[in-house]
């Protein structure tokens, strides 16, 4: 075995060693403190978060690997600016909500730190055994973050089902896991590639093997995307868990799903791509589709946000089902699933603020009550008319130019009823999109609900944030298109590129 040089390894995991440090310092710190409810911890968890964010961008270009089973590639870079950006805006909206419902506040942010942290370990991985590792810490921190309210019978009972879920999904993972071991005798991706691509392998009977390794793993990897028949946990998780989590669970932890899909399938099992690019067409059509139509009857914000969630993880994959070797656009299937998650990041977690807003002055998620909410909080109100509109893929929004990445990258792969069945799905989101807007503007307040709404300047900081990234890459999206496609440049460096 090679000598690992550690200089270079610690600076090659330097974003991840601030993090650790930092979770390390908050949690000790809440150790020794009576009262966490001070500027400290949060300030603390904040310095960690930009301080990972700003040292990403001095990884760009690189082609690493660090400890044999951690890539530092520009997708890794990526993930990681995906991760900590999420983060800091999930900790500008989580200081007040935390404060008014716990005096150990620090808890929570060292788990933020652990959970961001697994994220990037998850986009990292190259190696089954580390990949399985970040999941569990992924999966673990998410499930305390879920039940952190532990005086309420809703966190509880959403800690547990997504527990149970999460327990079944890992276990079944872990089993395709060991079937690709079994074929290939290596747990490294490039290595598993290597051997399928060995000419000496007979690759076409390993299909009965590999295909129902590659399903029994997307058991794992469906399960932190929200895909259909793998999303049960989500609406129950999203309506009990608190907000801010909530929105976390919408970005962070579903970016670390479509990041290893990306990962294991293109790295390890490229040769295969005819049979799982048809499994995660039916996976992109069940998913857009019943996210979408369970939607149109919800009553609550949180689980209707929790199915629109379903739905979009749906118009994601199309993108990777899409992915075409030869194709080097700009509607590239992987630069496309990246783009759209930028987009989803400003979008989605816009949504959320403006309901943990909401929220936190009228107590309610329930979609009724958000009746003349326009006379309440007119800024809230047209910031969540923007955030629906990008959802639904209506310019000039950055949803709107993620659908198209993903829309296009299936019609230049010629899957042209994938693309029709996307443009339909959008076309039903419109309608409970707007059942929102039209008690937002249409429905007169309640009589008890007539005061004007406000809410901290940080919640305001990073709704301003989501609002203007989700204008800008609808109208300017040439620098998102940029990452993207830097994000990509990893497939090149691959051995079987």
């Amino acid at each position: 075995m090679a000598q690992i040089n550690w200089a270079e390894t610690i600076w090659l995991l330097g974003p991840e060693l601030i993090l650790t440090v930092g979770a390390l310092v908050v949690l000790v710190l809440d150790f020794v403190r009576e009262d966490d409810r001070g500027p400290l911890l949060p300030g603390l968890t904040l310095i960690a978060l930009g301080g990972a964010f700003l040292l990403s961008f001095m990884y760009l270009g690189l082609d690493r690997t660090a400890l044999f089973m951690f890539e530092v590639d520009n997708l890794t870079t990526f993930f990681r600016l995906l991760a900590t950006g999420t983060s800091v805006l999930i900790l500008l909206v989580s200081v007040d909500y935390v404060r008014s419902r716990s005096r150990h506040a620090g808890e929570f942010y060292s788990l933020l730190l652990w959970v961001t942290l697994a994220v990037i370990l998850v986009a990292a991985s190259s190696d089954l055994i580390l990949l399985y590792l970040s999941f569990e810490l992924l999966s673990i921190t998410s499930y305390i973050l879920v039940g952190w309210l532990r005086d309420e019978a809703r966190s509880n009972e959403a800690a547990m089902k997504y527990l149970l879920y999460g327990a079944i999904s890992s276990a079944v993972m872990l089993y395709g896991m060991s079937l690709l071991y079994g074929a290939a005798g290596s747990t490294r991706l490039e290595d598993i590639a290597r051997t399928f691509s060995n000419p000496a392998v007979q690759v076409g009977t390993l299909d009965e093997l590999v295909l129902p390794a590659v399903v029994l793993m997307l058991a794992g990897f469906g399960f932190k995307t929200s895909l259909v028949p793998f999303h049960q946990w989500a609406p129950d998780a999203y309506e009990g868990a608190p907000t801010p989590v909530t929105a976390f669970l919408s970005v962070g932890s579903k970016a670390a799903g479509f990041a290893v899909l990306i990962r294991v399938l293109l790295m390890a099992l490229p040769m295969f791509q005819v049979d799982w690019a048809a499994v995660l067409v039916a996976f992109s059509i069940l998913t857009m589709t019943l996210g979408n139509l369970v939607a149109l009857v919800q009553t609550n914000m949180k689980r209707l946000l929790a199915y629109s969630s379903v739905a979009q993880a749906g118009y994601i994959l199309m993108g990777l089902a899409a992915y075409v070797a030869t194709d080097t656009s700009t509607l590239n299937g992987v630069a496309g699933v990246l783009l759209y998650l930028v987009a989803y990041l400003f979008t989605n977690l816009g949504a959320f603020i403006a309901v943990i807003a909401y929220e936190q002055a009228t107590g309610s998620v329930a979609i009724a009550d958000y009746a003349g909410m326009v006379r309440r909080a007119p800024w809230l109100a047209a910031a969540l008319v923007v955030f629906f509109l990008s959802l639904a893929g209506i310019p000039p929004t950055a949803g709107f130019v993620g659908k198209l990445a993903v829309f296009g990258a299936a019609i230049n792969a010629q899957l042209y009823y994938l693309a029709i069945i996307g443009v339909l799905n959008s076309v039903i989101s419109v309608y409970y999109y707007f059942n929102v807007v039209r008690q937002m503007f249409f429905m007169p307040p309640p009589a008890e609900g007539d005061g004007r709404i406000s809410y901290p300047q940080a919640m305001g900081l990073a709704l301003t944030v989501s609002l203007v990234g989700t204008l800008l890459i609808g109208i300017y999206p040439q620098p998102f298109l940029d990452l993207a496609n830097l994000g990509r440049q990893f497939l090149a460096m691959l051995p079987l590129a």
